[in-house]
Order: C-alpha cells, then structure tokens, then sequence
C-alpha cells in the first residue's frame, strides 16, 4: 500500500507493524501498538525480529527538509512520535517527542550495529515541531517549540554518500513499555536544500 500526501512529492510506504496510518485535512495519523520499539540496547542485546515500530517512508531526492508538528497522545513511558532515517537494517535514526520517561523531551537516537540515547531538551506539553535534513552523506536534526526557531539538536551519518542518498524518511510511532498511543503530524513540508545555518536558529 503507497499512501500520497499533497505535501510531499514522494510516495510513502508501511514497514513493520501496522500503524493503521490515516491522512485527511492536512494530519497524518499513526498508532503504535502495545510494546513496540525500534532500538538495538548498547548493553549487548540485539534486535530482535519482534522489536519493531509502525514506519510509513519514503525516498526524497537530493538534499531536503522534512518538517512535521508532531503531536503525542502520551499513556506510557517512552511513548514517542518521530521522524526516521533508515540506511539500513542497522543503520537508522530517530527524532523523537518522547514521554522520556515522565516528562515530553525532545531526544535522539542514532544506531550504527547498536543504539545510542540522547535527551535535548524538554517540552511543556505534548506537541513540538521536527525537522530532520539531509546534505549529501550528512544528516541534521532540529526542534522547535513554534516552527519559527529552530535549535540544534544533532549532526550525524549513516554512511557514505551513496548508501545515505538512498535513505528512507518518515514516520515513526512507538510504545515500548505501554499499551500504545497515537501520534498525529500535521503541518507537512518538504523544503529543498540544507539549513543555511544549523546553529543560529533559521
């Protein structure tokens, strides 16, 4: 199943679980299912085949800015809407609104083989705007509290040009210690070309 958003010039696609994915007026809405995941523990422990999320993706040309509102209906912890990069089976991250584990918190993951764990910044309520953008081999991640400012959040790769220019991005809904929760994204775009400066808020 492709799903087409008038916001964007490329057709997403359904990975792992079922999200139950939805789009009307401009909101797309995804569900994650009770104790679902996508991390790869640094402690040794792999990924196993049923630690998974709901991911709807697609394949932008060239350099690019995603940007979503991202809204949480928050019941457990850990609970997270995110904007994903998928390289490979163990080459992918995340950009997340994450009940972290009490309090929203904008945070990161970023897994090469394993998974890293990064907590940015905290956010009063259950909404925040994402952007993730990519330069050739190199990907960004920001957040910001009214999709004006945005502040700096990461800097990463996942690989060489070749292997990054074919990354999939989107959407990601997660659950990983409670019964599920949705998470509704609206204010889609897609911007062409890279941050003019990821640090002085544009």
């Amino acid at each position: 199943m492709l799903l087409e958003l008038p916001e964007l010039p490329f057709p997403l696609r359904p990975y792992g679980p079922d999200g139950a994915w939805t789009y009307e007026d401009g909101v797309l809405t995804g569900k994650a299912g009770a104790r679902q995941d996508r991390f790869v523990p640094p402690t040794g422990a792999g990924l196993e085949p049923a630690s998974d999320a709901p991911r709807l993706l697609g394949a932008p040309d060239g350099d690019f800015q995603l940007i979503a509102r991202v809204t949480v209906g928050f019941q457990g912890a850990f609970d997270a809407g995110v904007l994903y990069v998928h390289v490979g089976e163990r080459a992918w991250a995340k950009l997340c609104l994450e009940y972290s584990p009490d309090v929203p918190t904008v945070c990161t993951v970023v897994t090469r083989g394993h998974s890293d764990d990064c907590n940015s910044f905290t956010v009063d309520g259950n909404t925040v705007w994402l952007r993730v953008s990519r330069s050739g081999r190199a990907f960004a991640f920001h957040a910001s509290l009214d999709g004006e400012l945005w502040t700096f959040v990461r800097l990463f790769t996942l690989g060489d040009e070749e292997e990054t220019g074919a990354a999939l991005v989107g959407f990601l809904a997660q659950a990983p210690t409670g019964e599920g929760c949705v998470v509704t994204y609206d204010r889609l775009e897609l911007r062409p070309g890279w941050p003019a400066d990821l640090r002085d808020g544009s």
